[in-house]
């Protein structure tokens, strides 16, 4: 489709720039007409310059337009290849990436290979054809001699404009690393505002912006410093002189006539059109070639981990594994955890208790292969969780984490992020969550729309979404990272009822310190600078295991017996 496009584009173009160039010559061949007595081909002349003059602009905007559809077609293609490519993208990658980066190079780098396509190259590819037209209208229709002009014109224009791309390259590739850079600057500044704000960092957060924003202006004036220096538009300058002089000896030695040298000095002054705005045609192409640099970098960026699509699909039972598991982040040496070994059957609960900094939440994302392990094997239902299809295993798996993403979308379409469900079904989640007193308390009820990452909500409210968008997925593997952290007592029992029917037949496993959850879990694992030190029931625990004791008598300041006797909620 793209290249049907292309062609036809080419064709007008060509075409509306043949016949403005024909003008030229069909006004002169006019004047001699008229000056020659020759009325009737005068008159002939005239009705084809009328002719020439309206066929020209419609070719041309009917290659205006053809142009356009291949740029807006470009950017979509590109900006829908760019984000697929970011979503295949492992964790590991996009820890790596600063948001404001990337979404400078998800909108401004691909919005340039639109204006590289419109007005860019189609007006390097017209420059091109006004460049070539008068050197073969002037061998076609004028003494040969007087090709030379254009001809040494075309070569020093060429040699001038690959100097000109040499020279532009290395500010057009700092514009944009240091316009990426500027956004992400943005984009922190924005993301922590609060932060800035109560720390009273706003002059510093300002320099630093300020810094990016110095420097991107500065690359920037490097490019306008080198097109002010373009050599082109003084070579057309003398190219025309040049040419009529060479006319007008013709004129007085050789009989060239009077509407020949002007329809000769016309031609030549045809190219005046591609010096012109190849100073910032050629510019722009530039900078769209830096842009799509930048895009290939992170879309050719390795991932680690594939989608696996031919994978197996079935469903899970629940049985997972941990085979002697040990795990580092991506560019790090320092292991996070070490020698994992633990097995828990389908419908099992599992506490994971440990101090900050244990690994208890880098082991539950294995599960769903945010990351791969190090060495050592994770086994869902006895298959190694490499094998299955990437989109099966996590959409049978649902964490609930303590810091709450929500999409600014409305509650309902939070709620039933990535499933299908009736109102009724999603209404019916939100009541288990806990959460439908508050949301028919809303202006728009369960359409309300909820502003960046759900501020206007309250932390338990965006936890009891979060928890009611589990509870509609019906996942056969439940996470929950401290998922009850910000809501009261009274609410968290409420939501624990519910929480144990949606457990029935799940396997779970809870990241907590509160003693209500971790009392009725089937099996506690114990967590020490990334090792399983101890692994039970709490009240085995209680009494085996040193580490587990240090965490709750220093936590709760009660003794061995009282925490047996469950004196903590």
């Amino acid at each position: 489709m793209n290249k049907a496009i292309v062609v036809g584009w080419l064709l007008l173009i060509f075409t509306s720039a043949a016949l403005t160039s024909a003008v030229a010559i069909v006004i002169g061949q006019a004047i001699d007409g008229f000056v020659l007595g020759d009325q009737s081909a005068a008159l002939a002349s005239a009705t084809l310059v009328l002719v020439f003059g309206i066929s020209a602009p419609a070719f041309g905007l009917s290659g205006n337009l053809l142009r356009e559809k291949l740029a807006q077609r470009v950017e979509w293609e590109t900006r829908a290849e760019f984000f697929t490519s970011l979503l295949g993208k492992d964790q590991s990658f996009h820890d790596r990436q600063r948001t404001g980066d990337v979404m400078a190079r998800a909108t401004e780098d691909v919005r340039l290979l639109n204006f590289m396509v419109s007005p860019a190259l189609s007006l390097i590819v017209e420059a091109a054809i006004n460049t070539a037209l008068p050197i073969v209208l002037t061998l076609l229709n004028y003494p040969a001699q007087l090709a030379a002009v254009p001809v040494a014109f075309s070569i020093l224009f060429v040699v001038a404009i690959r100097k000109y791309i040499r020279d532009l390259t290395p500010p057009t590739q700092q514009n944009r690393i240091e316009f990426g850079l500027m956004d992400a600057t943005l984009n922190e500044g924005l993301e922590g505002i609060d932060v800035i704000k109560a720390m009273a960092r706003e002059d510093e957060a300002r320099k630093k912006f300020l810094l990016h924003a110095s420097l991107y202006r500065d690359a920037a004036r490097k490019e306008g410093f080198i097109q002010a220096r373009y050599v082109p538009l003084l070579l057309v300058a003398l190219a025309t002189t040049a040419g009529l002089v060479h006319a007008l000896v013709l004129h007085a030695f050789q009989g060239f006539q009077v509407g020949q040298v002007i329809a000769y000095t016309a031609l030549l002054l045809n190219l005046r059109f591609p010096t012109f705005i190849s100073i910032w045609a050629f510019a722009i192409v530039r900078e769209a070639v830096s842009g799509a640099e930048r895009l290939l970098e992170v879309m050719n960026g390795r991932t680690a981990i594939d989608q696996n699509v031919a994978g197996r699909a079935q469903r899970i039972e629940g049985r997972v594994v941990f085979d002697r598991v040990t795990f580092s982040y991506p560019g790090s040496t320092k292991p996070v955890l070490r020698d994992v070994s633990f097995e828990v059957e389908p419908g099992e609960t599992v506490a994971i208790v440990g101090t900050t900094g244990s690994g208890k939440t880098t082991l539950t994302k294995l599960l769903s292969r945010l990351y791969d392990v190090t060495t050592g094997r994770v086994l869902v239902d006895g298959v190694p969780i490499q094998e299955y299809s990437l989109e099966a295993l996590r959409s049978q798996i649902a964490f609930i984490e303590q810091d709450i993403f929500l999409f600014s979308t409305s509650i309902a379409e939070n709620i039933s992020f990535g499933r299908t469900g009736t109102r009724d079904d999603i209404i019916a989640a939100a009541k288990d969550a806990q959460a439908h007193e508050f949301i028919m308390a809303l202006p728009r009820q369960y359409d309300t729309l909820l502003g960046q990452d759900g501020v206007q909500l309250s932390g338990g409210e965006r936890q009891r979404v979060a928890i009611a968008r589990a509870f509609l997925s019906d996942p056969r593997i439940l996470v929950l990272d401290d998922a009850t952290s910000a809501i009261d007592s009274a609410t968290e029992e409420r939501i624990q009822r519910a929480m144990n029917g949606i457990k029935a037949g799940r396997t779970t496993f809870l990241i907590t310190h509160r003693l209500s959850q971790i009392r009725w879990a089937d099996v506690v694992l114990v967590l020490k600078r990334g090792q399983v030190v101890a692994k039970g029931t709490h009240d085995e625990l209680l009494r085996t295991s040193e580490e587990y004791r240090r965490i709750f008598v220093k936590r709760f300041d009660l003794t061995v017996d009282q925490l047996l006797k469950g004196g903590v909620g």
